[in-house]
């Protein structure tokens, strides 16, 4: 496990390389056997590795495979016992690893057993060589080695990968123009350490289906507004995933609050994106052209408000739209609270963007129905029609 002195390193930041064994694929249902980290900083290379007692047995091929048995991990450490620790080695450096999803999954489902927070960038050297080697077709370790010429000391041992993923590293350095290398760092590194309260807990949070979502900058200032049939994985793209153009890693460095809404359907979120959009009139968004002959107003054909109803494909779960006068009012789960929704709303402007959009979509057959309620209450009269 020699050093190569890099005269100029593509990165200035602390690292730390790291691999891990398991007992199995599923971090819901295995434990870790083995960690190794090789760190790497202003102090130099330094390397740590414990075995991990998973406190379930070993696989037989698992054994097999990584030469760990039962017998060895019997007094290791448990992962709680050595959890403080190796937070405070990891706390603060960019994470490398092979297939690193599979490593930082592990040890973030570890980690939130004891109650720590572990959400360091990431960098997969996976996804890095397939950027900088386009035209190869394998990307594991052991094609790593024989195209690189790594010296492996061990192979399925973690510390023993962790110095291999460092030697890829090292000679990376020597094959690849340095302005290249740096820019392929910049776009595939995942960003897990978000600014302002934004959390990946905070993201597991956000609507896993249709919805629309504003992101913040400093001061509150808004800078961008969306819309995705899947809200969490579309957030989940903007602030940690694989940055595609300067226009994203811009906005992404930009963020500091982020907030989002459910929206039942696809054509509900398009009605509230083009309200937030008006409303908010977000940095990163381009505006909607109105020209001459975009009214100002227009009749509204309808004795009263209106619904449609969505149904997402995920959960079947209904939601009814309300619409008045050409102003989109929200959404509710049955036709009761849509008439709530309705009776609660205050008079407001005409929004050309929900006239623009509905037109389209009646002119498509969307099907609404009059929302009658009753004079002084909240309750619908009688059953809807379909108009």
């Amino acid at each position: 496990m020699s050093e190569q002195f890099l005269p100029e390193p593509a990165l200035e930041v602390p690292i730390a390389f790291v691999d891990l064994e398991t007992t199995g694929g599923s971090t819901g249902e295995h434990r870790i056997t083995e960690v190794g980290v090789v760190e790497v900083g202003p102090a130099g290379v330094s390397r740590w590795s414990t075995l991990v007692d998973p406190q379930q047995p070993i696989p037989s091929f698992i054994q097999q495979l990584t030469g760990i048995t039962n017998a060895m991990v019997r007094s290791a450490p448990t992962f709680d016992a050595i959890a403080p620790a190796l937070l405070e080695r990891l706390r603060g450096k960019l994470f490398i690893a092979h297939n690193a999803s599979f490593d930082r999954g592990f040890l973030r489902s570890e980690f939130r057993r004891v109650g720590l927070a572990f959400d360091p960038d990431v960098l997969c050297t996976v996804r890095l060589s397939r950027a900088l080697f386009p035209a190869e077709k394998r990307h594991g370790l052991d094609a790593l080695v024989e195209r690189h010429a790594l010296v492996p000391s061990d192979r399925h041992r973690a510390l023993a990968d962790a110095d291999l993923i460092w030697q890829f590293w090292q000679r990376l350095h020597g094959l690849v123009p340095l302005d290249v290398l740096r820019a392929q760092i910049e776009r595939t590194t995942r960003r897990y350490r978000l600014a302002g309260d934004i959390t990946e807990d905070l993201l597991d949070t956000a609507p896993a289906g249709c919805g629309v979502y504003a992101f913040y900058g400093e001061e509150d200032l808004p800078l961008y507004v969306g819309r995705s049939v899947r809200v969490r994985q579309r957030l989940r793209s903007h602030l940690t995933g694989e940055r595609r153009s300067s226009k994203d890693i811009r906005l992404a460095q930009q963020v500091r609050r982020v907030e989002w809404r459910a929206t039942g359907g696809e054509l509900g979120a398009l009605l509230t994106e083009a309200q937030w959009i008006a409303t908010l009139r977000p940095g990163h968004n381009r505006m909607p052209r109105i020209v001459k002959s975009d009214p100002a107003d227009a009749p509204w054909p309808f004795d009263g408000p209106i619904v449609f109803e969505e149904r997402e494909e995920a959960s079947l779960a209904r939601t009814f739209h309300v619409v008045d006068r050409w102003r989109y009012l929200g959404h509710a789960p049955s036709l009761a609270q849509a008439a709530t929704l309705h009776a609660s709303s205050v008079a407001g402007p005409f929004e050309l963007s929900t006239y623009r959009i509905l037109q389209t979509h009646l002119a498509r057959g969307l099907r609404v129905m009059p929302l009658r309620v009753q004079a002084g209450t909240s309750a619908p009269l009688g059953a809807p029609t379909v108009a």
